[in-house]
């Protein structure tokens, strides 16, 4: 077939991760991350420095995720409304 212009890659990965509450601090071979969230709804800061914004409906694997690296990836509020809005989903379907 035609040669990809992204070749394979493969390789060993170490994650590890310890919560107490909402903090959770994130162990990689690229160093220390953490965030704070609660089920469904989270935002950090990875172990390269990137910010992080996640939100989804726990138990499903079905969520949204927004990075980057300079300033606040999404205002609090709308990760709040977007939380809010994914639950009365999960509710509807259950």
């Amino acid at each position: 077939g035609p040669a990809s212009a992204y070749p394979e890659r493969m390789g060993f990965f170490f994650r590890k991760s310890f919560g107490k509450g909402p903090l959770r601090i994130n162990l990689s071979k690229s160093g220390v991350g953490w965030s704070l969230g609660i089920p469904g709804l989270r935002f950090g800061r990875s172990a390269t420095g990137r910010k992080y914004t996640r939100a989804g409906i726990p138990g499903t694997g079905l969520g949204w995720q927004s990075s980057g690296k300079s300033g606040c990836v999404v205002p609090l509020v709308v990760m709040v409304v977007t939380s809010g809005a994914m639950a009365v989903v999960a509710r509807m379907t259950v």
